[in-house]
Parts: structure tokens; C-alpha cells; sequence
């Protein structure tokens, strides 16, 4: 075991040369082998025994990623290597591969250059591995892959060397077309994978042994060589010749971006600021002597420092005493500690310069996705998870007096966390965890148990709904309460187009700032005058002021925001979110005292219309969907589709290879609860299956009610929605 302190002390030292740094993410569906193929890299890097790679498993630090095999959050470790005479560091962040905790992978993508794509090559390309290359082609981070589990194919499968090479070949083009599908346009060509270009390896993670084209070439082993060694089980005789972390390492550190070079095309994706500021150059240029710029990716609750911030330095240098301005709370505070990760430890370090991932301590008030810079500066784009939370429970301490300490546990997992949504109901005393399935909201339970030692009382979980309309309707007048002053709106359903940008993350949530939004929504369908008086996003849903020379409008106008926005957080049909739907104001009388022009006044007389044409218009529920994939022996089809009609689902396709049959399926989210027990039951255990998020569609109409009926009465409203008079009198 080599000592932590010299390994930082030769880390610090690496850092100054950009050109010798690679920032890395292991990227894949779940279990294909991510967290054993980080343990070869740890081992190379002197940091953990040979022997012991692959089952210290040394990434999965916490206890619950021990017992259940699975990686639960990512991590990141600095690796110093020696290679072709040269010494590098590599920054790598091991990610975890479950739909649940894909929020993990999605922040990873900001911080690194390039990714690491893990494929087992019996399963192939899986929607999970669909799932975190598209994140990384729109984060710009560019990959190579690496095929694993290659012993299965021979001694499960019994395929020869040349059926062998056939279903490489098949993995390879799938990772093409995603590349060619999600990629940019400048890089599709350049970064597609291919043999003889060095940027594909395969091999076996748990053997610690692997191949590329010039591994090959300099080692002279064939495919031949490989089934021959494999079929006898001798992996060690393959160890020796082509050890993993070597091939790794070449084709990490021959094909993957340094800072400065990924740095100047990954800045103008990143960041929608002046690229001409001096902050922009520096940014562009990875300078470590310019202002410190930095992208927090993670926040870490420490017991001893409070909260940690972990970020990637893309300009400047993070040292103590530094003083930095807190984009969202535009706030100057002063970091008092500097540190790096290596896995489960932050280790102090003097200073981290641009192009590195740094720990700072001393930030107040940090969330995910912060920007942190020595001079004010236009913040970095959103980081966008491609799911959203659809499973909801009520949880409760068992104890009164535990109340105040989970509160404080649930705000501190929802920091670490952001794909956690917490809704305390400050009438009822109710706290509101919303997760991504099933497992994510196990695991908090887990960690409320075990970490803060909370006995905790859960209900069932609840399903996330969205309420929409199906027509348009308006102008519907609505009245503040003193009567002085009025509102019409229309109310439509949102253009296809700028929905689906919303969804893309191309329109953030918000008051759209500059032209260039504009275009955005122009090009999704709206009309130039609506696109061009946007005046707030929320919820997917847009608030539009069509009115003109009306007096008073822009001072009511933050009001009429604040009412909208209440208005689609709570629908008019069961309290549910509304989602895309555009609520246009057509015309207003607003009193000239303003006195008289209130938030009291306000908010109910742009809210109330808005709820009334909701309801003229037809308002409709929408439930979350998964698409699921099953895999399984063809004789235990029949119970798999009779498992997923039973549950409202609706196959998409079935397709067999060999024995072995995948079916795709779609399935309402709500009839999902306990199929993991059921798909095992009616497969004697042989099922494999995984599922993600597929977005909401409309409730059949024959459920509506019955289903609108249980959110109201367990919100404590009466069982009947509300009629569109109740809101107009």
C-alpha cells in the first residue's frame, strides 16, 4: 500500500501541466462492470494490491454499495501513472449504472473531458448505456469504449473466435449510431470508435486483463490466443501479457481531450456568457493565473467541515483565503480549505489549478450546478437529469422528538442529491420524498436509518401525476377580490416543438433572458409576437403578456409571475404540477392606487382565470411511463407478457437471439410496484430486467376520474374536482 501523503504530494505536482492531465468518467448500464474495471486503474496506480483489484471494489466506499453489490453514487479519485516516459494524472469518477441514480452520471458529465463507455459484451448496448452516452455527447465529453466480460462469450455462450469478432463488431456499430445520432456535428466523424483507430479495447475487468488494436500489434496475441487462453480458464497468462490498466491508460491518454484542448470547444457549450470577457479567454484557455472560475458538480455534507463543494476548476487556481462570488445568492464568501478526493477521503492540498476537480470547504448555501468565480460572471448552463422524480411517499419520525433532526436529514440528502425532491407541508406536518423509482426511495430510508439514526414510518409509495388540457379556452376575465382591478387570459395547450426544447433543457425555467431564446422558441412552433412576450417559464408551462399600452402592467408584472407559477404548481384538477400548457394575458384594468393593487389582489385575479379556462378547456390527468426491457429464456415469454398486460402495459417489440428473447415494453409507472417479485416468481429467477423513465401520456379516460378522486381525498380536498364557476364568482 502506498502512503496517501506522498501519493497527493506527487499528485499536487502533476496538476501545473494541463497537457498531462486527463479528466475521466467510467460510464454504464448497470452492472457491467464499471466499478471493477476502477479497481485495475486504483491497483496500476499503486493505490490498492493487484491481487485485490476487482473485489476491493474500492470506489463503492459506503456500506450499502457493499452489501448490494451496486454502486449508488459517483466517485472520483486523482490516479498519478507513468507512461512512455512520462508521468500524467488522471482525475477519474466512477458512476453509478441504475436508472434510480443517473443524476450522478448527468453531474459527472460536467466535469470531465472524456468518458470511459463500459459494455458487456454478451447483454450489448442496453437502454442505461443509450441513457449516459447521450448525456455525455451533450456535455461534449468524448468517448472510447471498452467491452467487457469477453470469457463469457466462450464459456457461456460458446461462440469461436469468429462469432466472436461478429459480436464486437455488432457492439461497436450500435455505439456508432448512437455517436452519430447524439453527437455534434464537428466531432460525429472524429470521435466514432473503431478498431484499427486504438479507441476500442475489450477484455475481462474481473481478470484484469485487455486488448486494443496496438496491444495487439506490440503483443502479437490474435482472437485465437484469447479463446484458447480463455477456454482453459488461464487468465493469468493474459494478465501478464496485456495487463488492463495498461490498455486502459493508453487508450485513455491517447484518444481522450487534456483540459486545454477540451476546454475551448466545451466552454462555449458549457457557458452562454461573453467568450471574449477576459473571464471567457481564461476559461478557454485553461489558465490557471486568471480569475478562478469554477462548476460545482457535488456537495458533500461532512460531519467535521460542513459542507463540502465539489467542482471542476476551469479557470484561476482554488487556494485558501481565495474570496469567490455564489452566482444564485449572489453572495462573496472566502474559501477556507482546498482539498481532492481520493474516494472516500478528502485529502488537503496547498492549491488546485484549472483544469483539475477540486474540494472546497468554507461555501455556504451551495447547490449542484453552482458557479463559483472570483469576479461576477453570467452563470454556466443547468445541469439537466434526463428523468424527473415520478415516486412519491409520506415519511414520518416515529419519535416528536426526532422531528426537527429529519427535517435537517432530509434538506442534507436533498443537497447531496437534487434528484430528491422534499416537500414539507408545513398545515399537516407532512414530509413528501420524491424519487426516482422504488430503490432511490429505499435507499434514502436507508441512509435516514443508518447515517442520521431516525426510526422513520413510511406510507405506500405514490405515483407523481401531471395535470394538462386537451382544447383551448378564453378570454376568461378574472376579478381581484376588492373587484378593482381585472385580468383576461386564454389559455392552449403548448406547441410540440417547444415542449419537447423545455424537456431538452434548451428553455430553462425562468424569465427568458436575451434574443436568442426567442429563436428558440420560434423554432419550436410558437409565433414570433407570443414568442417575443414570453415572460415566464414554469413547469414547462409559459406565461404570455399580449396585452398592449396597458398602465400599471410592469408594475404588477412580477405578481402576475408569482400567480402563474402558483397556479401550475398546483393544478386546478387534483393539486398535481400542470405541464405544457400557455397561458396568454389578453387584456387588464389594473386600479391606479397601489394601494389597491397588491399581492392579495393580484395573485387571485390572474390565479383564479387561469384555473377557470383550465377546466373549460378540459383538463386531463397524465401519468409517468417506463420503458421496460425484459430478457429471458424463450419459455418463459408467456408469463413475461401476461406479467406486463396485467399492468397495463404495452409491448413495443420482442426480439430473439439465440435462446434468449428481449422484449420492450411501455408501462405506466403506477402499475410497476412489486414486479420485481412477481417477474421472479413467474421466471423461476431467470428474468433480467431494467427499466427508465419514458415521460408522461394522458390517463385513460376511464381511470381519470376514479384516480383524480384518491389524490384529492388523500390531499384533504373533497372527492369532487372543482367546477370552472367555483373559480369565476
Amino acid at each position: 500500500m502506498v502512503r496517501k501523503e506522498f501519493v497527493v504530494e506527487e499528485i499536487q505536482k502533476l496538476m501545473y501541466r494541463p497537457e498531462y492531465i486527463r479528466n475521466v468518467a467510467i460510464i454504464a448500464h448497470v452492472d457491467h462492470g464499471k466499478t471493477t474495471l476502477t479497481d485495475s486503474l486504483v491497483a496500476g496506480a499503486g493505490l490498492i494490491s493487484k491481487d485485490l483489484a476487482g473485489e476491493l471494489k474500492v470506489m463503492d466506499s459506503e456500506e450499502i454499495e457493499q452489501q448490494r453489490s451496486m454502486t449508488i453514487k459517483a466517485s472520483d479519485i486523482s490516479l498519478g501513472f507513468h507512461y512512455g516516459g512520462k508521468d500524467y494524472l488522471v482525475n477519474l469518477i466512477d458512476t453509478p449504472g441504475h436508472i434510480d441514480f443517473g443524476g450522478h452520471v448527468t453531474r459527472a458529465m460536467r466535469a470531465i473531458d472524456g468518458v470511459i463507455l463500459v459494455i458487456d459484451s454478451v447483454e450489448g448496448v442496453m437502454p442505461q448505456t443509450e441513457t449516459v452516452l447521450r448525456q455525455a455527447m451533450k456535455e461534449k465529453a468524448k468517448p472510447v469504449l471498452f467491452i467487457n466480460k469477453i470469457d463469457r462469450l466462450i464459456n457461456e455462450l460458446k461462440l469461436g473466435p469468429e462469432d466472436m469478432q461478429e459480436r464486437l463488431v455488432k457492439i461497436i456499430k450500435s455505439v456508432n449510431d448512437l455517436i452519430t445520432r447524439y453527437g455534434s456535428k464537428e466531432f460525429k466523424e472524429e470521435w466514432l470508435i473503431k478498431v484499427e483507430k486504438g479507441n476500442v479495447a475489450f477484455g475481462s475487468a474481473y481478470n484484469k486483463w485487455g486488448l486494443s488494436f496496438p496491444c495487439m500489434q506490440k503483443t502479437k496475441l490474435t482472437f485465437k490466443d484469447i479463446y484458447k487462453y480463455c477456454s482453459v480458464e488461464d487468465h493469468k497468462s493474459l494478465v501478464e501479457k496485456a495487463p488492463l490498466e495498461e490498455v486502459l491508460l493508453e487508450m485513455a491518454i491517447t484518444h481522450l481531450p487534456n483540459p486545454a484542448v477540451a476546454q475551448k470547444y466545451r466552454i462555449q457549450t458549457l457557458w452562454k456568457g461573453d467568450l471574449n470577457s477576459t473571464s471567457g479567454k481564461d476559461m478557454i484557455n485553461c489558465d490557471p493565473k486568471g480569475k478562478l472560475c469554477m462548476i460545482i458538480f457535488g456537495v458533500v455534507m461532512d460531519e467535521h467541515a460542513g459542507e463540502v463543494g465539489v467542482g471542476r476548476v476551469f479557470s484561476g487556481t482554488a487556494k485558501k483565503g481565495v474570496e469567490v462570488n455564489i452566482a444564485s445568492t449572489l453572495s462573496v464568501e472566502k474559501i477556507q480549505q482546498v482539498g481532492v478526493y481520493m474516494g472516500p477521503d478528502r485529502v488537503m492540498v496547498d492549491e488546485v489549478p484549472a483544469g483539475n476537480i477540486a474540494a472546497v470547504v468554507g461555501l455556504r448555501n451551495l447547490y449542484v450546478g453552482e458557479t463559483v468565480s472570483e469576479e461576477k460572471i453570467e452563470p454556466f448552463e443547468q445541469i439537466k437529469h434526463s428523468s424527473e422524480p415520478v415516486v412519491t411517499k409520506s415519511i414520518e419520525a416515529k419519535n416528536t422528538k426526532d422531528l426537527v433532526k429529519l427535517v435537517e436529514a432530509l434538506r442534507r440528502l436533498a443537497k447531496e442529491d437534487p434528484t430528491i425532491k422534499i416537500e414539507i407541508n408545513q398545515e399537516t406536518g407532512e414530509h413528501l420524498i420524491s424519487g426516482m423509482g422504488e430503490l432511490h426511495l429505499e435507499i434514502i430510508e436507508y441512509k435516514l436509518l443508518k447515517d442520521a439514526k431516525i426510526e422513520i414510518e413510511t406510507s405506500k409509495p405514490i405515483v407523481v401525476y401531471r395535470e394538462n388540457i386537451i382544447g383551448s379556452a378564453g378570454p376568461v376575465e378574472g376579478k381581484s377580490p376588492n373587484k378593482h382591478s381585472k385580468f383576461k387570459v386564454i389559455v392552449e395547450p403548448l406547441e410540440e416543438g417547444v415542449y419537447k426544447k423545455m424537456v431538452e433543457g434548451e428553455i430553462p425555467d425562468g424569465k427568458p433572458k436575451g434574443k436568442k431564446l426567442v429563436d428558440v422558441f420560434i423554432e419550436g412552433g410558437m409565433n414570433r409576437e407570443e414568442a417575443k412576450n414570453v415572460k415566464d417559464v414554469s413547469n414547462k408551462c409559459v406565461l404570455i403578456d399580449m396585452t398592449r399600452g396597458i398602465q400599471y402592467m410592469n408594475e404588477v408584472m412580477e405578481l402576475l409571475m408569482q400567480g402563474f407559477e402558483e397556479a401550475v404548481n398546483l393544478g386546478p384538477l387534483a393539486k398535481e404540477k400542470v405541464m405544457g400548457v400557455k397561458v396568454k394575458i389578453t387584456d387588464a384594468t389594473i386600479h391606479e392606487d397601489p394601494v389597491h393593487r397588491g399581492p392579495a389582489q393580484i395573485i387571485p385575479a390572474i390565479k383564479r382565470p387561469i384555473y377557470a379556462a383550465m377546466l373549460i378547456a378540459g383538463t386531463v390527468l397524465l401519468e409517468p411511463k417506463q420503458k421496460l426491457l425484459v430478457q429471458a429464456p424463450q419459455e418463459y415469454m408467456g408469463p413475461i407478457i401476461a406479467q406486463v398486460q396485467a399492468r397495463r402495459g404495452q409491448i413495443l417489440d420482442i426480439q430473439q437471439e439465440e435462446e434468449i428473447v428481449t422484449l420492450t415494453a411501455k408501462v405506466p409507472v403506477a402499475d410497476m410496484f412489486g414486479f420485481s417479485d412477481d417477474i421472479r416468481g413467474a421466471t423461476q429467477g431467470r428474468a433480467l430486467w431494467y427499466y427508465e423513465h419514458a415521460g408522461f401520456e394522458r390517463l385513460p379516460k376511464d381511470l381519470q376520474d376514479k384516480i383524480v378522486g384518491q389524490i384529492r381525498e388523500r390531499k384533504g380536498d373533497k372527492k369532487e374536482p372543482p367546477t370552472p364557476q367555483d373559480f369565476l364568482d
